[in-house]
C-alpha cells in the first residue's frame, strides 16, 4: 500500500502531503540520504519515506565460544538479517528489543525521510488514519512473509520471498513486473535463512524454469504470466 497513490484525493489531497513536507523542513525533520547510508532512528518516533527506498535490517548479538589456554572465552558477535523495504509514502518505526536491534538504511541514492512524534499527527487527523491503515497492511504482509519462511525447501522460500517483494514494490515493464531497485544475493540469503552461494544457484534454477527474469542493473522480475 502506497500512501501517496492508493488513497483517494477525497480522503487526503496532495496538499496535505505537501503541508507535511513543508512542516518537516521548517522543523528540521526532513533529510535526504545517500545509498547505503544509515538513517539515525530512535524509539518513539514515526518515520515517513518521501522518496526512494529504506532497507530495514535486524542485528542479533550472538555469543561465540572459543577455547584459549584450556579455558573457554565467550566473544560477542553480530548477525545482520534483511527484514524488508519501506517504499515511498510508507511509514515505519524502530522499536528496540534486546538482544535484537533494528536499523534502517537508505537502499538507493537520494532517499528522503520525514520524522515526527506520534502526537504531531494530530495536525492531520485524516493522514493519521492512513498511517494506521498502512501499519495494519504491513502487519498482514509480515504474516505472509512468515508463512513463506516456513516453507521447508529453500527454493520455495526464495520464490515466495521474491513474489512478495515484487507484489509489494514491483513496477510494470516489458519484462513483466520488476523491482525498481537491486537486491544482492547475500541480502536475500539473510532474509530467507540461506547463503549467498545457495541463493545464486537457486536463482539460476528459477530463471531456467521461467519463473523469474533478470533485467539490466540486476533487477529481479516476475514474468507477466505469473502475475
Amino acid at each position: 500500500m502506497n500512501l501517496t497513490s492508493s488513497t483517494s484525493e477525497a480522503s487526503r489531497p496532495f496538499l496535505t502531503w505537501q503541508r507535511i513536507l513543508d512542516w518537516a523542513q521548517e522543523h528540521y525533520r526532513y533529510r535526504t540520504f545517500s545509498k547505503d547510508e544509515r538513517i539515525p532512528t530512535r524509539d518513539g518516533l514515526l518515520y515517513l519515506v518521501q522518496k526512494g527506498a529504506v532497507r530495514l535490517v535486524g542485528t542479533a548479538q550472538l555469543s561465540a565460544t572459543t577455547t584459549k589456554s584450556k579455558s573457554e572465552v565467550s566473544k560477542p558477535t553480530t548477525e545482520e538479517t534483511f527484514l524488508g523495504f519501506v517504499g515511498p509514502g510508507q511509514p515505519f518505526e524502530i522499536v528496540a528489543q534486546s538482544p535484537f536491534t533494528l536499523g534502517a538504511y537508505s537502499h538507493i541514492d537520494q532517499t528522503s525521510v520525514v520524522w515526527m512524534y506520534w502526537n504531531d499527527l494530530d495536525n492531520w487527523p485524516h493522514f493519521r488514519r492512513e498511517v494506521l491503515d498502512a501499519f495494519r497492511h504491513q502487519h498482514q504482509r509480515k504474516l505472509l512473509w512468515l508463512s513463506t519462511l516456513g516453507q521447508r525447501k529453500t527454493i520455495d522460500r526464495l520464490f515466495g520471498f521474491i513474489t512478495l517483494l515484487v507484489e509489494e514494490f514491483g513496477e510494470p515493464t516489458e519484462n513483466g513486473y520488476c523491482l525498481p531497485f537491486p537486491l544482492t544475493h547475500a541480502q536475500i540469503g539473510s532474509a530467507i535463512g540461506s547463503t549467498r552461494v545457495t541463493v545464486t544457484r537457486l536463482m539460476g534454477k528459477l530463471r531456467q524454469k521461467g519463473l523469474i527474469a533478470i533485467k539490466e542493473d540486476n533487477l529481479i522480475c516476475l514474468p507477466a504470466k505469473n502475475n
